[in-house]
């Protein structure tokens, strides 16, 4: 069997909204307001076959802000507003640990899409990771995947390979409507 591809996503900042008048950070349900056009995005990669997974650092449990299931709820409800608009998650990860305790899985160590990688036979150099932060960034090139930053381009930031506004846009340009085949 074939290796597949994928498109590894940070979740705040590239799924959701945060850090703006509305959100500070996402420790409740209902405190997760998904951004414009990442369902479309979403589902575009779902339809042309890509894996799409998504790779989070959530120290806000390490610091006590919030426990693993106040985030298996957050995340569930993530995925249901998904596939109100036929959007699928394939899998997630998450990093529990508090920032600077020097776990092996916080990004921007490539651990987590590592082990994705290795559950669901993906081939890296195939795949992409969507990040909004220097340690996304990272994490996918010490992966092995195209890394993609997502937002306002930040000074100090690693060197993506693209560079896009938001999700909807990044999806654009590989999948064009008219040329399907450009990502595979």
């Amino acid at each position: 069997m074939d290796e597949q591809k994928a498109i590894f996503l940070d979740r705040d900042g590239v799924i959701n909204e945060v850090l703006n008048e509305r959100v500070k950070f996402v420790n409740e349900p209902e405190q997760l307001f998904i951004l414009d056009g990442v369902a479309t995005a979403i589902k575009k990669f779902n339809d042309a076959r890509y894996k799409v997974f998504v790779v989070t650092n959530q120290g806000g449990i390490g610091l006590g802000y919030m426990t693993t299931e106040q985030l298996e709820r957050i995340h569930e409800q993530m995925k249901k507003d998904l596939a109100k608009e036929g959007a699928r998650i394939d899998d997630i990860a998450f990093c529990p640990h508090k920032p600077y305790e020097g776990c092996p899985c916080r990004k921007p160590s490539p651990k987590m899409l590592l082990d994705l990688a290795m559950k669901h036979q993906i081939d890296l150099k195939r795949s992409y990771m969507v990040g909004d932060r220097a340690p996304d960034i990272e994490a996918g090139q010490r992966a092995g995947t195209k890394t993609v930053h997502i937002g306002a381009r930040e000074t100090n930031i690693m060197l993506a390979d693209h560079y896009f506004s938001n999700l909807r846009t990044f999806s654009d340009w590989l999948l064009p409507e008219n040329e399907s085949s450009k990502g595979q």
